[in-house]
């Protein structure tokens, strides 16, 4: 059986990979990885809301509105962000607390706006920072480079951690994640960073390279630790079984989007 889910696993690792790398890398005649993204936040917000309902059926998010919401934001970088991002939290905040007056359950209504907030921040508001990493100068490359970076830190933090780990890093949130494993994905970051950074001959030295490697592992680490935490809350192994192997969208996102916005403004500001 484990044998069949990791051969399962690995099959569906190499076919979400592919069609990154596609959407990556083509960007005409339309914003491939846009379309990409506004898709899989769809996937991802709708799982968000059904843990969040499951758990507590006192709870309505705005599901269509969290998922219009969401996508403004996977589009916004397409224009300016430092004012693009304000108006969108802003008028959904605003747009949102309005449609509370009109709902018929009023006793759970500001707990549904706090979760449906919630899930388009972490959701659409993260995943953007994807899509504006691949407008940037280099864009493609750096896209890359958070890609694999965090491909290559889950990858070896998972087969280490599971053939040496034994100290549990984090127990009452992911037991089965050890500081064997943490060390593991920092040193598979390391690595991957800089193969990245030569062959797309990014801006930066090697050993920026190997640091900000660094940082890419240990956000999308506690990226991924963060979702586990939201899973235990709301009392759920996966977000869905969408990706045979890997659970759903949500699951396969957290790493990726904390490794994406930490290449982001790394880039932004100090490149």
């Amino acid at each position: 059986m484990a044998a069949a889910n990791l051969r399962k696993r690995l099959i569906t690792a190499f076919l979400l990979i592919l069609v990154v790398v596609l959407v990556t890398w083509f960007d005409k005649p339309i914003p491939w990885l846009t379309l990409g993204a506004a898709i899989w936040c769809c996937l991802a917000l709708i799982e968000f809301y059904k843990l969040v309902e499951k758990n507590d059926p006192r709870i309505n998010p705005l599901t269509i509105f969290g998922i219009i919401w969401a996508i403004a934001f996977i589009v916004s970088p397409h224009f300016s962000t430092a004012t693009v991002y304000p108006a969108l939290i802003t008028a959904g905040i605003i747009i949102s607390l309005i449609w509370l007056i009109f709902k018929k359950e009023k006793g759970s209504a500001f707990l549904s706006w706090a979760w449906t907030v919630t899930g388009v921040l972490f959701v659409g508001l993260l995943l953007s920072h994807l899509v504006a990493l691949r407008l940037l100068p280099d864009g493609a490359g750096w896209t890359f480079l958070a890609l694999f970076t965090v491909i290559a830190s889950d990858s070896a933090a998972f087969f280490i951690g599971s053939a040496f780990g034994k100290r549990q890093m984090t127990p009452s949130i992911s037991p089965k994640k050890t500081w064997v494993g943490f060390f593991g994905g920092l040193a598979g970051g390391m690595l991957a960073s800089p193969i990245i950074v030569f062959i797309f001959a990014l801006p930066i030295g090697w050993l920026e390279a190997v640091l900000l490697g660094m940082l890419v592992s240990v956000f999308g680490q506690l990226g991924d630790l963060a979702e586990s935490l939201f899973k235990r809350n709301v009392n759920a192994k996966d977000s869905g079984n969408l990706l045979p192997g890997h659970g759903g969208c949500l699951d396969r996102m957290d790493s990726i989007v904390f490794g994406a916005v930490v290449v982001y403004y790394y880039v932004s500001w100090l490149v």
